[in-house]
């Protein structure tokens, strides 16, 4: 007979919440709600009307963009973001987003928009 053994993760049970964020953090027409669990990082953005990446963030990065990884559930409003190579997408509530690095993003129309990041932004 074949014994099998398993390893099993030694990871505590943890809830969190938006409400009380670990850390906040508030750049130009946007705000970032950072909550973490173990090695786990998930932030609630929320981007404001006007909100441009390449402006409000990080205006001296060029044809660089942002170099993060997202990927996550959009809660509302409308991103649109385009890829260094071109490509471009709007995405709005209700869409799984995978962004990879290499973009920049605009909030196109009247709303925020509200986007929860299981990509790990802050490493």
């Amino acid at each position: 007979m074949l014994a099998v053994r398993y390893t099993l993760d030694m990871s505590q049970l943890e809830t969190k919440n938006f409400s009380s964020p670990d850390k906040v953090m508030t750049p130009s027409k946007a705000k970032m709600e950072i909550v973490t669990l173990g090695e786990r990082t998930v932030i609630k953005m929320t981007f404001h009307p006007g909100w441009k990446w390449s402006v409000d963030i990080d205006p001296t990065a060029g044809p660089e963009k942002c170099q993060r990884h997202h990927f996550g559930y959009q809660i509302s409003g409308v991103l649109h973001t385009i890829s260094t190579d071109g490509v471009e997408i709007e995405s709005k509530a209700g869409d799984i987003v995978d962004i990879p690095p290499g973009h920049d993003a605009w909030v196109v129309g009247e709303n925020s928009v509200e986007f929860i990041d299981f990509g790990g932004l802050l490493h």
